[in-house]
């Protein structure tokens, strides 16, 4: 069967490398040759080397003989047959390393001298003085530096530019590093995307166009040319791109921002054009540029030297590009970035990338939707409660939950399960936010009281708040850097914070402060991020929400797209400042004097709440509301799940005395008692 025609987009076959092959089997032959030159030439020469004192003594002795040839660096001869302390099997002929034999105006006195008293014993007098050309000790040099080359040209130029397809040395470098995948090999699609039903709905319409552009022809309608997808880390950004590539049935062509940045200038709009071409080629088609804004920055000061920055110059490729895109080219490019703030003008204006999606936080709902895609991919348990675990998880993004489900099935493998519990999902939803619990931590008994009354200040003031998100458990297991925590379980997502809500976070942060102060009668650092919290929500309620009487409706807080081109400093008054930092004061100080006061017609729940926690070491929100409403629990305590560990690994039986060691020699008894 014939082979089919190569189609449009599919690289040429490549014809076979015999260049290469030929090139490298002349580079083992030449220096195959050299060693072997090498090695006659050693094997043939049957000079004896002697040292300069043997020189001297063989030719005032009368043992030299023939004709003494002097380079510049060696004296050759030949020593008479039967000289003292001749073997009968050595080589007569000599060679001395001599290598100041021309520069000593001495040696050729001395030389004669040395002669003459050998001629009266039957030696020579002959010698001669023999420069070696320059090319004699160039070539060597010449030789090496050749073979260095041929090496470095081989090993280095040959391979990258095989690399290249062909391109060359230069040509590997301008080549775009994208990964291209087709409509066989991308199996991602809207049905493993949830939690972002607006952006799914908003980018259906390039679905359509890529399936049937000519329905939008018709009318003479234009599709966008590219697609910014906007969103926090995580949030599903590239997992959206590829489904809009799985949906259409198109290919795939991605690449991240910073692979188009190299230390060659040029190259990034080198490997710009050469990914846009083979995108043309291979339409209809999808361009993914990930990370954005490793090339899109703002041009101008601040951000590069001058016009002639490597990255300047590969987004003017970028823009240069997307303009010479026809109506009827179907490529769609669609970048990803979470700074929208820092994007060039150019890259966001109509014609280019004129669609913005915002790719947001999921919702209560669409927490619940991902944690199903995710939770059907492992063996969940019948007590496992989605619904329960989404409304725990606010502010997570579809990675974190991803996340989330793979550390509880993790979990629930290292403790030999036959399945995830519930446990195991909640357990991992607190390791992924705040660290792994440090069980095995030593912890001072005053350092652990203290604790437990500030984890129930905590959570006496936000199960009595009714303006607070409801409690979910308290625990005074060190995780993270914290010696304890305090969850909560919102009903519902947030996107306003209202006055009494804010002053309900304030007081429950406080709280556990002021319950380390009254109960304890001493306070530690432990509270320095609950300060640093509370502190943070009040500035903002005067700063940038409008809840200050005095202020008004006025915003002091700096403008965070001015301090990214460098732009800081205050835009008030010093008598303006004076005023928010007693408006600040203000909040915390009625904060802390409605805690104070809560905390003190609680004081026995209070306590009951600490010691309930010294003993069991977590409560759940239930077991503190009994512990409030004056019932006591019926559940094991941390001892007892110890005793019945050990009872469980504990051997059946007596155990075996120990035999008693023997005592060296000379040892004293033990008299004394143990300290």
């Amino acid at each position: 069967m014939p082979e089919k025609p190569p189609g449009r987009g599919t690289p040429p076959p490549q014809m076979p490398n015999r260049f290469g092959r030929s090139m490298l089997s002349w580079v083992f032959v030449i220096g195959a040759g050299v060693l072997l030159t090498v090695f006659l030439y050693r094997s043939l020469d049957k000079r004896k080397t002697i040292t300069p004192q043997e020189f001297w003594t063989y030719a005032e002795n009368g043992d030299v003989t023939g004709e003494l040839v002097i380079r510049e660096k060696e004296i050759a001869g030949e020593i008479r047959k039967g000289a003292r302390g001749l073997k009968p099997n050595e080589p007569r002929q000599f060679t001395v390393q001599y290598s100041y034999a021309l520069a000593d105006d001495s040696f050729d006195t001395r030389l004669q001298a040395a002669l003459a008293r050998g001629a009266a014993k039957g030696g020579t007098t002959k010698y001669r003085y023999e420069s070696a050309g320059w090319w004699e000790s160039l070539l060597p040099h010449l030789i090496l530096m050749a073979l260095v080359f041929l090496a470095v040209w081989f090993f280095l130029f040959r391979r990258l530019g095989a690399a290249a397809s062909g391109g060359g040395f230069l040509g590997s470098f301008g080549r775009s590093r994208h990964r291209v995948l087709t409509k066989e090999t991308a199996k991602v699609t809207f049905e493993d995307v949830a939690g972002i039903e607006e952006a799914k709905d908003e980018v259906g319409e390039i679905i359509e166009f890529l399936k049937s552009p000519r329905k939008f022809q018709r009318l003479g309608g234009r599709i966008p040319r590219g697609v910014l997808l906007v969103g926090e880390p995580g949030c599903g950004k590239t997992l959206l791109a590829k489904a809009i590539a799985g949906e259409a049935e198109v290919p795939f062509f991605c690449i991240s921002g910073s692979d188009f940045v190299e230390m060659f200038v040029g190259v990034g709009a080198s490997r710009v054009r050469d990914l846009f071409k083979q995108a043309k080629e291979s339409a209809p088609c999808i361009i993914f540029l990930d990370e954005i804004d490793a090339v899109g920055r703002r041009r101008g000061v601040g951000f590069n030297t001058g016009g002639h920055d490597e990255r300047e110059q590969t987004l003017n490729a970028i823009l240069v590009e997307m303009d010479g895109f026809e109506t009827s080219d179907q490529v769609i490019v669609i970048a990803a970035t979470n700074r929208m703030d820092v994007l060039d003008p150019a890259l966001t204006r109509p014609g280019r990338f004129d669609r913005q999606v915002n790719v947001p936080l999921p919702d209560l709902k669409g927490r619940y939707e991902i944690l199903k895609i995710y939770a059907g991919k492992i063996r969940g348990g019948p007590d496992v409660d989605l619904h329960r675990l989404a409304r725990g998880t606010p502010m997570f993004s579809g990675a974190d939950l991803e996340a989330l489900v793979n550390e509880a099935a993790i979990s629930a493998t290292m403790s030999e399960k036959a399945f995830v519990e519930q446990a195991d999902l909640e357990e991992a939803r607190d390791k992924v936010r705040w660290g792994r619990a440090r069980k095995s931590r030593v912890i001072d008994e005053r350092e652990k009281e203290m604790t437990a009354y500030h984890e129930a200040g905590h959570a006496l003031v936000q199960l009595l708040t009714p303006e607070a998100d409801p409690l979910h458990k308290v625990s005074i297991i060190p995780r993270g850097q914290a010696g304890g925590a305090t969850f909560s379980l919102p009903e519902k997502d947030r996107y306003m914070y209202t006055r009494k809500y804010c002053e309900a976070l304030i007081r429950v942060a406080i709280a556990g402060r002021l319950a380390e102060e009254m109960s304890c009668g001493d306070i530690d650092s432990g509270a320095a991020s609950d300060i640093a919290h509370a502190t943070e929500v009040a500035r903002r309620m005067v700063m940038d929400w409008g809840m200050s009487d005095k202020l008004g409706f006025v915003r002091y807080s700096g403008d965070e797209r001015k301090a990214v081109f460098g732009e800081f400093g205050k835009e008030y008054s010093e008598k303006t400042a004076e005023i928010i930092d007693t408006e600040v004061k203000a909040i915390m100080d009625a904060a802390e004097a409605h805690t104070r006061k809560l905390l003190e017609e609680n004081r026995d729940n209070l306590q009951h709440l600490a010691e309930a926690l010294l003993k069991y070491e977590t409560l759940s929100a239930d077991e503190v509301e009994q512990i409030v409403h004056g019932k006591t629990l019926d559940k094991p305590t941390v001892g007892d799940l110890l005793d019945r560990e050990h009872a469980r690994t504990k051997p059946i039986g007596p155990a075996p005395k120990p035999s008693p060691l023997p005592k060296p020699p000379g040892a004293v008894p033990n008299l004394g008692t143990d300290t």
